[in-house]
């Protein structure tokens, strides 16, 4: 949303943000606390110098431990910033519509990440600090990524459709049964191109990504490069995009990789969004599995906003609980407290494959007997209690056919979505650099 320039931003010093002199009783005063310069002012907020110094030594320790080589300094500096801007639009936008994440829902999240280290969080936050990195900060960037990926899935992954005329007509193309057997693990360059550029401004972006692509060809680690030169949002992880068929890649990209060699690059790819650059590292074929555990299970879901936090909606599912092992109907409570879609049916969710529902989710309902009540659990979409009703060994060849053309057609349209949001958001913004001042 186009956000109203504040005047006091225009006013701001390009030299200094504050600039303090702290005195104490005592025969002598400390030294001035050192000026810390605005580098880019973001529609009503700022970045400090403090603050893209601190991302840009946190992001040099990241790429050092994944051994990529490092890119010159001055490069990878702009690069930080520019990702750093991105995120301060979509992380305001967020607060604009109150998507915020504070407290317990903030310290699990902390934690999952600590377990996935085999840390408590006392050691991860002590390893965080012996390396360098400020905790406060590491917290505060962890909080802003759960509010983008939130945003993620309410402005753009909840309004994309998958017809069943478009699940047909991906089934009925001859290379579809090839295209699902056969993953491909790919990574990522994207040089984004401003919304509705000027001839002048696509060649100045085609050439910044020929630059990289000059790169790759002379030798360069493509991490190193992804680095650099990317505006994806995983450019430091090397933009991998993981293990994908090529129903799961936007047609560019399915079209293109199919001329790739393993380990070899494509030439410069231009889109609506920019061009791009990929590297096939890896190919497989995939095995399908024909016979699953299915589950029966239904469910209670109560949502978190403004008004109901985590407290309460765990404490409402256990009230719920003890009037169901009372002797209350699951059903007639889930069409009064769910506020999931199944709510209509009781809270019934059907028979459930491995991998239809979040993992927090089926790590749950996979441990439940049938006939057992889950205790109040925690899902991105909010906190559930689970039933399950009964469980069967089903050949679902068909039917993952389907849902797997579904999600394929479903992840291509969402990451295209996302990737012509940001461009259009970041656009919107207000936006004045002062790096070089």
């Amino acid at each position: 949303m186009q956000r109203a320039m504040i005047s006091i931003c225009r006013k701001l010093s390009g030299t200094a943000v504050l600039a303090a002199l702290v005195l104490h009783a005592g025969p002598a005063a400390t030294a001035p606390l050192p000026v810390d310069r605005i580098v880019a002012v973001v529609n009503n907020g700022v970045i400090t110098e403090h603050e893209l110094r601190s991302r840009l030594d946190n992001t040099l320790r990241q790429l050092e431990r994944q051994k990529t080589p490092l890119p010159p300094r001055g490069l990878l500096e702009k690069q930080v910033l520019e990702r750093m801007i991105t995120e301060r639009v979509l992380v305001q936008m967020a607060e604009d519509t109150n998507i915020r994440f504070e407290g317990p829902q903030l310290d699990r999240a902390l934690a999952r990440i600590a377990q996935q280290n085999n840390l408590s969080p006392e050691q991860f936050r002590a390893a965080l600090e012996k390396e360098g990195t400020d905790y406060n900060a590491f917290r505060n960037q962890i909080r802003e990524e759960m509010m983008i990926s939130r945003l993620r899935e309410r402005d753009v992954e909840s309004r994309i459709t998958v017809t069943d005329a478009e699940i047909d007509n991906y089934l009925a193309n001859p290379a579809a049964e090839s295209g699902q057997q056969t993953e491909y693990r790919l990574a990522h360059i994207l040089v984004l191109a401003p919304e509705g550029a000027s001839p002048e401004q696509l060649e100045a972006t085609r050439a910044k990504a020929e630059k990289a692509y000059a790169e790759l060809q002379a030798g360069a680690d493509f991490r190193q490069v992804s680095a650099s030169y990317s505006d994806t949002q995983n450019a430091l992880q090397g933009g991998d995009l993981g293990w994908r068929s090529l129903a799961q890649l936007p047609t560019l990209f399915a079209v293109a990789v199919k001329d790739i060699k393993r380990g070899g690059y494509s030439p410069v790819l231009k889109s609506a969004n920019g061009f791009h650059i990929l590297k096939l590292a890896d190919l497989r074929g995939k095995d399908v599995a024909l016979v699953v555990t299915q589950t029966h299970a239904r469910h209670i879901l109560v949502k978190l906003n403004e008004v109901v936090t985590d407290n309460d909606a765990r404490n409402r599912l256990q009230q719920l609980k003890e009037r169901i092992e009372n002797g209350a109907d699951f059903a007639e409570l889930a069409k009064l407290h769910s506020d999931d879609l199944s709510a209509s049916k009781g809270g019934d969710l059907g028979w459930l494959s491995p991998g239809d529902t979040v993992p927090q989710f089926e790590r749950v309902m996979d441990a439940l007997k049938p006939g057992e009540l889950s205790e109040p659990i925690a899902s991105p979409f909010g906190w559930h209690l689970i039933q399950v009703l009964e469980r069967r060994e089903q050949d679902v060849t068909q039917e993952r056919r389907r849902f797997e053309a579904r999600q394929a057609i479903r992840n291509r349209k969402a990451e295209e979505a996302f990737e012509d949001w940001i461009r259009q958001a970041r656009d919107r913004a207000y936006v004045e650099y002062r790096l070089e001042e």
